[in-house]
């Protein structure tokens, strides 16, 4: 059987792979070749060279969604990770009605994230209005219901991750801890963190591309609200990254290739700094 399934091996990997070039490669190369160009479609491009990655870098707003975005990522990762670890250690210390505390910590996550903004929206509003103020008058206010409408939902979700690894740990390491005189503390740090990373590799990975690439959320949540004048021009205060590039494309067709420029150094920034978390927690994994 082995023999006839290598030989047609090129034939079963052929319709996967040409979907795979003309569904990403192609537009891929494509969109790097674009963001050297003004354009209004594809077929009328005309090449400027580097000018539209000038005029990214030049532009106040995408300079603050960097740093809304670098904060964001930092503050979302830390809280996510700790509470869904810390949920699923809980969970997996046979408790009763462990598998419905599962479920429900799960359920937000199937939520889509226009409906989450929205939803969240009412709810800040709801509280602020008590104090004569409202989620979009205050970048702090809406940097903060960010971070908690993006937390309740993706909590859950990395909850099953952790518990997957921890429901992994070998019971003869954990037994062989306890018979040492370790205590629940000791054996948490020197024992069940060290074969949970793994877990924590694919977490942190997760929520570090995810705190990146928002964009529902963020738009459907805030907007980018309120704008500030900065160095000469209107920049919103709680736009992230990839909002920022939506916003600027539908600025006017002249910048629609400052748009693509954007996108490829989002894309460059988001692929480093996701090898380098890679390379950084995989390093501290353990082989069992």
């Amino acid at each position: 059987m082995r023999r006839p399934i290598q030989r047609c091996f090129p034939l079963f990997i052929l319709p996967t792979f040409l979907c795979f070039i003309i569904g990403f490669i192609w537009p891929f190369l494509q969109g790097i070749y674009l963001s050297f160009c003004n354009f209004n479609t594809p077929r009328d491009a005309t090449w400027v060279g580097i000018q539209n990655y000038v005029k990214g870098f030049k532009d106040p707003g995408f300079i603050n969604a960097f740093k809304n975005t670098a904060a964001f990522a930092i503050v979302s990762i830390i809280i996510i990770n700790v509470l869904a670890f810390t949920f699923a250690y809980a969970l997996t210390q046979k408790i009763k009605g462990s598998n419905l505390f599962r479920t429900v910590f799960f359920m937000p996550n199937l939520i889509g994230g226009v409906v989450l903004g929205y939803v969240w929206q009412l709810i800040f509003d709801a509280i602020l209005r008590r104090y004569n103020t409202y989620l979009t008058s205050n970048a702090t206010y809406g940097f903060w219901g960010l971070v908690i409408l993006v937390a309740w939902q993706q909590i859950g979700y990395m909850m099953i991750i952790y518990i997957a690894g921890l429901q992994a740990v070998p019971e003869d390491m954990m037994e062989a801890a306890r018979i040492d005189g370790a205590n629940r503390w000791q054996t948490l740090i020197h024992v069940t963190i060290p074969n949970v990373m793994p877990s924590i590799t694919i977490c942190t990975f997760l929520t570090l591309t995810n705190s990146f690439k928002l964009f529902d959320q963020n738009m459907a949540l805030t907007g980018g609200a309120p704008e500030m004048m900065i160095a000469g021009g209107k920049v919103k205060m709680t736009e992230l990254l990839a909002l920022n590039i939506f916003s600027t494309y539908n600025i006017n067709k002249n910048w629609h290739g400052v748009a693509q420029a954007k996108a490829v150094v989002f894309f460059i920034l988001v692929a480093v700094l996701a090898i380098a978390q890679q390379a950084a927690t995989r390093s501290k994994e353990v082989q069992q």
